[in-house]
């Protein structure tokens, strides 16, 4: 017969975890956010993630995010966009409704470094949700993806 442990219980004065010099507390690895750091970059996610489902719509050009993506993303964004589109024509769709009406319900960011995220989002669609992620990397003072990934 083995020992169970002693159960103790969570005393009301424990030590709480320490913040860092901006007065966030530390992630995982004692990363600490700027500021206001951590916000931005979910605000700056929700709005790349919102327009890249436009793109896939076929509503917005992909052309109004090359600012926002590197071009690689950019690139592989632009020919889904494409292989998107073609695939409703193939099919009949006459009215192609995949991507109508996407709305953002959960942004999720998560500092890697001081000039690096990672976010994870949600978007719902008219007739479905789906996960975006993307990795914002900070490039002469303005967060731009470096990678991206659309489910």
């Amino acid at each position: 017969m083995s020992a169970v442990p002693a159960i103790r219980p969570i005393s009301a004065n424990r030590a709480r975890p320490a913040t860092g010099p901006s007065g966030t507390a530390p992630g995982p690895s004692g990363i600490t956010g700027l500021p206001g750091t951590d916000e931005e970059v979910r605000v700056h996610a929700r709005r790349i993630a919102q327009a890249v489902v436009e793109v896939l719509a076929g509503t917005r050009p992909v052309q109004q995010l090359s600012r926002s993506l590197d071009p690689r993303s950019l690139a592989s964004l632009q020919h889904r966009a494409v292989l998107t589109r073609a695939h409703a024509v193939r099919s009949g769709v006459a009215n192609f409704r995949h991507h109508r009406n996407p709305q953002v319900r959960s942004v999720h960011a998560c500092a890697v470094s001081e000039s690096v995220y990672e976010a994870a989002l949600v978007v719902h669609e008219e007739l479905r949700s789906r996960a975006v992620a993307m990795r914002l990397e900070l490039s002469n003072g303005a967060w731009k993806v470096t990678a991206l990934q659309i489910g």
